[in-house]
């Protein structure tokens, strides 16, 4: 059964000055130019916390949220609440909105059926989040899940809510408008409570955060007294239905570091796929490439001087190779066959480390950019998969190639946090 509870969420005052000066994108989406960026914008701005650029960034990030509470820079609300949170962006010249509740979500184990994870994770995230947890003792940032709600239920409840007057409203800097309301109505939050009790929740975005936060739990039981309503049992989660039209997914790209499209490796794609060359090397030609093949198995690889697309042969010798040696629950999609077929099979790569010897970008222009550069050697671009394709996937435990999607626009990081403490109650 899904449990949802209110929680004294802590927030920046008015003291802390303009929002858009704080608020952030999550900490896995900062790089270091971004990082100083936000560094330059306030004193208080929210990178200061989840991303430190001081070597002993845990203990820094722990000592400033101590001064920024007692200086009155963040408060702890009086009483507690859920939020509901809506962004509203344009993406192709289309206006999008996507709306959900901000809440602490009991914590469940995968294998208690209630919370699905869709993708599998990197071992050097967990451990970064977990040593924040330990430190700082606060959910910082939230996971982002989905479920369903055919019957309209739970959205009827947050377009009643949005008709009120917001909390905060406030634009980041990808133009991508927040705004939040703060629900205490004990008898708003029964009933929500109730409606979202039977569902299936499926992460879309923060696997390492949600695994950290088990760790914690985990760990806090073993050495604390501690009781049901414990709040590290719990962690600030951003819940959004399926049927919400503005939940839009991304493709994410996949960069490596020292491979060049060589003849022996265009040789070994063309045992798998029909290739063809991309004489215009811009993002505009790989994306229409793959635009025009949205059904079949396409892919574009860029090195910095050719770029081909690469649609898998129709061929019985292909398809029983395909069979033999990716995963069967998850073999039709194409971020498999990407790291099955092409990464292990045709390049040979080996086990690939995030930020060392591959990188994810949700877009073309990036890709490219990155490859000219000298950032990354090639890129290989992909389609994205649906929103309720991820959620099949899910409930059927099958997972994923760690950034298989890219749920945009990303919750900013700064509106909230929640307090995980040893003596914090829910």
């Amino acid at each position: 059964m899904v449990e949802i509870r209110p929680f004294r969420a802590i927030r920046y005052t008015e003291k802390a000055g303009n929002p858009e000066n704080l608020i952030t994108q999550p900490y896995d989406k900062i790089d270091s130019e971004l990082q100083k960026t936000y560094y330059e914008k306030s004193l208080y701005n929210y990178c200061r916390l989840i991303l430190p650029l001081e070597p002993n960034k845990y203990e820094v990030a722990q000592q400033r949220i101590s001064e920024w509470l007692k200086d009155g820079v963040l408060q702890k609300d009086e009483f507690p609440a859920i939020f509901v949170s809506r962004q509203q962006f344009s993406l192709n010249g289309e206006k999008c909105d996507r709306i959900g509740i901000i809440a602490a979500l009991r914590l469940y184990d995968y294998k208690e059926n209630i919370v699905f994870p869709h993708e599998g994770t990197y071992k050097a995230p967990k451990a970064d989040r977990l040593n924040m947890m330990r430190t700082v003792q606060k959910d910082l940032e939230p996971v982002f899940l989905i479920y369903s709600d055919p019957e309209n239920k739970t959205i009827k409840f947050l377009q009643e809510v949005s008709e009120t007057d917001p909390v905060l409203k406030v634009t980041d800097s990808l133009n991508v408008t927040h705004t939040v309301w703060r629900v205490i109505d004990i008898e708003k939050i029964n009933k929500l409570q109730a409606q979202l009790a039977n569902k299936n929740l499926v992460i879309t975005d923060g696997h390492h955060r949600y695994e950290s936060a088990l760790a914690y739990r985990d760990e806090m039981r073993k050495k604390e007294s501690w009781a049901d309503d414990s709040a590290f049992n719990f962690h600030m989660s951003y819940i959004v239905p399926v049927q919400e039209e503005g939940l839009v997914v991304l493709p994410t790209h996949r960069l490596l570091k020292g491979f060049k499209l060589t003849p022996e490796i265009v040789d070994g794609l063309r045992r798998f796929f029909d290739l063809t060359e991309i004489k215009t090397l811009t993002a505009e030609s790989l994306e229409n490439y793959l635009k025009s093949r949205i059904t079949q198995h396409a892919f574009c690889v860029y090195d910095g001087s050719k770029a081909y697309g690469l649609t898998l042969k129709h061929d019985k010798v292909v398809f029983d190779f395909v069979n033999e040696n990716v995963s069967q629950e998850t073999k039709t999609f194409d971020v498999v066959i990407l790291r099955d077929i092409i990464f292990k099979h045709v390049l040979h790569t080996g086990e690939l480390n995030m930020d060392e010897t591959i990188l994810y970008v949700r877009w073309a222009k990036e890709a490219v950019d990155k490859v000219n550069s000298g950032e990354a050697s090639i890129a290989f671009l992909v389609n994205p998969i649906s929103a309720k394709t991820v959620v099949e996937i899910a409930l059927q435990h099958e997972l994923l190639p760690e950034k298989s999607t890219d749920f945009y626009p990303k919750m900013v990081s700064g509106l909230m946090m929640m307090d995980i403490s040893a003596s914090e109650r829910l």
